[in-house]
Order: C-alpha cells, then structure tokens, then sequence
C-alpha cells in the first residue's frame, strides 16, 4: 500500500510569498508606466489662447498698487442736546455752513413748559429770600432800637442818682428813693450786657444765613440759565465752520436727545483710506511711504494710520494727503502706490499672469528654441509689484514664458503650439 508524502513546510511558504507578490508586482508596474506617460506627456495648445511674456532685466520697485476712497481729516458730529420735532429745516445737505449758523429748529412742548414751571419756582424761591432777608433786617434793626432804649434809660437813672445823692444826705429825699434808683440802673445794665450778647448771636446767625441764602439764589439761577439754554438748544447751530456732508432730518420726523443729526468736514485737510489684504499685516510700518498721481501731478505721502484689526480678510490704513490737494472731494477713489522699499534694485523681471494660480510661482513654461514648444520648468520667484514678478532663479534674461492661465494643459509636460 502506498503512502502519502506531504510536502515540506519550506515549500508552502515560498507557494504562498509568490501569490502574494504577484499584485504588488502588478500595481508597481503599472505607476511605473503611469508616471512615464505623465512625464512624457504632450499637449497641443493654440497660440491664440496664450500670452508670452519675456524675463527682462530691470529695475524692481517693491511696492503694491492699491485703491482707496478720501475722507476728511477732521469730522464733527451733530447730535442734538434736547429731543423735539423738526419744525424747520434752514440749509441743505451739502452746504457749506459758518460756525454759529442755524441748521435746524426743534420744538418741544414739554420742555417749554418745563422751562415755565422752573421759572415760576426760581421766582418763588427768591420772592422767599427776600423775604427772608427783609425779616433778618428788621431784627437787626429793632435789636439796634432796644439797645439805644437801655442806654437811654441808664443815661437817665445816671443823671438821677447824681441829682439825688446831695438830697437824701441833706434828709429832703428819703433813702429808699435813691435805692430804687440805684436798682432800676442796675436792671438796666444786666439789661444792656443781655442785649448786645443777643444782638452779637444775631449777627452771627444772620450772616450765615445770609450766606446760605445768597448761594440758594446763585444756584437757582444757575439752574434757570441751564433750563432757558435746552429752550435755546431746540435751535441747532453749527458748532464750526465746514461742509455739512451728512444731514439726515426730514420735516415733522421726532429726534430724541442725543440722536444723531448729520456730520461736518473740516475743508483742506483729508486722508486716504485703503483696505489692504491681512497677507501685508506684518510689513505695513507707520510712515512708511506711498505715491499718488492727482491732476497729473504726482505727491508723496505716507501711512499715517494703521487699523490692525481684519475684517473680512482685510486690515485699513489712513495716510494724509498733502493741503494743496485742494481738488479732492470727499467719497473720491484714487490709485496709490505703497512704497515697501525706498529704493528701487535691478533684478530679472517676469510680468505678472494668470499663470501663478496655478503654479503658485513655482513652475512654468518656458518657450523653447525651436519656438514651437514650451516645456515645464521649476522655478523660484520673489517679491512682486503691481506689474511684475522678481525672479529668484529658475530663468534668465530673455526667455520667453507664458504668463496666461494654465487650467487648460497644468498637468502637461510639454506643450505643441499651434499657431
């Protein structure tokens, strides 16, 4: 009988390492031959649907065209100090207004009455004051006549004990007339000594009240000018001299205090406001420079502001612009461009493109001899201006590169241009 002979292990595992490797060797083989076509892969392109640009040689300005809006230097808002009713409207937005100069007239019911009822108690108050000082007067004076009364008295009973000494020790006048006269000076001088002690408690209490009295009036007049100027308030002026940009009222519309009523520029003195993209955040300085071109004429200014806060992916920058820009207007866009270095460097220059979406200034095509083809190329690329790219390396002067789109052929190695 035959016996069965089973196979080694050694074998089994080298078995099973070939079927597994047959995948791997599959999936391998094929990126290999995938990565091959991709390098060699070729795409025709018309030539219409391109622009070429030449790498030059040339002088690099690091600046960043920008566009901004001009608004004045100084603005003051107009608020109103007390609510009312538009009953009148003097000028027009717009105008051009002198300091003091009505521009609208409010009315207000309840404040005129208020007014009114102030009035009355401020006159009731100081019908009350002079009332009182009045009564304070006339205790001072009788306090006055009852001291002249006494002295008076003690000047006759003085009189009197010296006409009767003589009598009563000649025995004509009986001795208990003369001491009755004694007593009744005697009375008389505790008498005087009480009244000038009162008259001195008076004068004291008088004058404080006095002057307590007096700084009740000033405060109550005080406060009848406050209520007498919101009465005037209803009239509102122009607190400078300016353009009134802004004057948002219409007739029988209802202000509150404090609301606000238009704005006033300042002429002659005004700024440019720019949003700038957050990626310059960190290279925005205070002073640095910048030029615009106005009325043909160019003037240098530079960043007097920076708002560092970002909204919508954008920060905002003021600079001044020079008093002699007369021409501006408020609400005007112009061009500027911010200087990120002073002086300008020679450097290989490569014309801004569609181009660098793609690529993102790594690579591009570059225009072969024959004229006929354009093949990738690894490149490296600096800063850049409102007109050009500074090249860092990767190209030379006078080669040819297309600077259009690239969504068409991006992922071509080389190109065939059809004209």
């Amino acid at each position: 009988m035959d016996k069965q002979v089973a196979p080694s292990k050694s074998k089994q595992w080298k078995k099973w390492l070939l079927i597994a490797s047959i995948p791997t060797l599959v999936i391998g083989g094929f990126s290999y031959w995938k990565n091959q076509q991709d390098q060699g892969r070729v795409q025709k392109i018309n030539a219409s649907s391109l622009t070429i640009s030449k790498v030059t040689q040339g002088e690099f300005s690091d600046s960043l065209r920008l566009r901004g809006n001009i608004h004045p230097k100084t603005t003051l808002f107009l608020d109103t100090v007390a609510g009312g009713r538009v009953e009148e409207r003097l000028v027009e937005q717009g105008a051009y207004v002198e300091k003091g100069q009505p521009l609208l007239r409010l009315t207000n019911t309840s404040l005129q009455l208020d007014v009114m009822g102030r009035e009355a108690q401020v006159t009731e108050q100081l019908n009350f004051l002079r009332n009182t000082q009045m009564t304070m007067e006339t205790n001072r004076l009788n306090l006055k006549r009852d001291l002249l009364e006494v002295e008076l008295q003690i000047a006759h009973l003085t009189r009197k004990i010296t006409q009767s000494k003589p009598l009563v020790e000649q025995g004509v006048l009986a001795r208990e007339h003369l001491l009755d006269l004694e007593q009744d000076l005697d009375y008389y001088h505790q008498r005087k000594a009480l009244t000038k002690q009162r008259q001195q408690q008076e004068e004291q209490i008088r004058q404080l009240q006095v002057t307590q009295l007096e700084d009740s009036a000033k405060m109550l007049q005080s406060n009848l000018s406050f209520a007498r100027n919101n009465l005037d308030n209803l009239l509102v002026k122009s607190p400078i001299s300016g353009y009134l940009s802004e004057f948002n009222v219409e007739l029988g519309e209802s202000k509150s205090a404090g609301s606000r009523l238009g704005r006033i520029d300042i002429p002659g003195e005004y700024k440019l406001m720019v949003n700038i993209d957050e990626y310059y955040l960190g290279r925005i300085k205070l002073g640095m420079p910048a030029k615009i071109s106005l009325s043909g004429t160019d003037y240098q200014v530079a960043v007097s502001k920076i708002d560092s806060r970002v909204n919508q992916s954008q920060f905002t920058i003021e600079l001044d612009l020079p008093t002699e820009t007369e021409s501006v207007k408020r609400g005007q866009s112009l061009d500027v461009d911010l200087m990120f270095e002073a002086n300008s460097r020679q450097a290989l220059l490569l014309e801004r493109g569609a181009f660098n979406q793609s690529t993102g200034g790594n690579w591009v095509f570059v225009i072969n001899a024959d004229g006929e083809t354009a093949s990738r190329r690894q490149i490296k690329l600096g800063r850049k201006n409102q007109n050009y790219h500074q090249v860092v390396s990767g190209l030379k002067a006078n080669e040819r590169v297309i600077t259009s789109d690239y969504d068409a052929f991006e992922k071509a190695n080389t190109l065939q241009i059809q004209l």
